[in-house]
């Protein structure tokens, strides 16, 4: 038996998804509280994606939206989102609770996403943050009604990123 260029199976490219949401998942967390939600996207979803995006892009005139939204074609897309910690915290004043909130479930996801991301490279896998991802993710409430903060790691296999050099 033969494969020739393995790494080309798409079953390859989710299970590396699989991994970065692992990283995700177990990345410390304040208080230990984890209010971090992820998914992976591919397919059909993907297609109802990217749609968004594009109509994100011309309805605000936000051409890297449309510009991102051609480059996650035909890839798979982990997202990574949270929802609001509710319990009052050291960060948290009585008249500023929500900040606080927003804060620590902020700071939460950005190391959710830096550990998703190391693990992506560790895999040798083409990736990059992408908030346009999240956006259009958050207006599709693709993880949840309640989940307010979203990014999306598009990723790849290739010779050259192409997430990178997005002309």
């Amino acid at each position: 038996m033969l494969k020739v260029n393995p790494e080309g199976s798409s079953e390859i490219l989710l299970r590396a998804a699989e991994h970065i949401c692992i990283a995700a998942r177990t990345a410390p967390k304040a208080y230990g509280e984890d209010k971090i939600v992820t998914g992976i996207v591919y397919g059909k979803e993907l297609k109802k994606l990217q749609e968004e995006m594009q109509r994100i892009g011309k309805e605000k005139n936000l051409n890297f939206l449309i510009r991102d939204a051609k480059k996650i074609e035909n890839k798979v897309v982990v997202l990574v989102g949270t929802t609001l910690k509710t319990h009052q915290s050291a960060f948290c004043m009585p008249h500023n609770e929500r900040i606080g909130q927003c804060i620590e479930s902020a700071v939460d996801l950005g190391i959710a996403i830096g550990s998703a991301v190391s693990t992506a490279s560790q895999l040798k896998v083409d990736n990059r943050v992408m908030l346009s991802i999240g956006l259009a993710a958050s207006n599709l409430a693709l993880l949840g009604e309640d989940v307010k903060m979203i990014y999306g790691i598009p990723l790849s296999i290739s010779g050259k990123n192409p997430f990178f050099d997005r002309r």
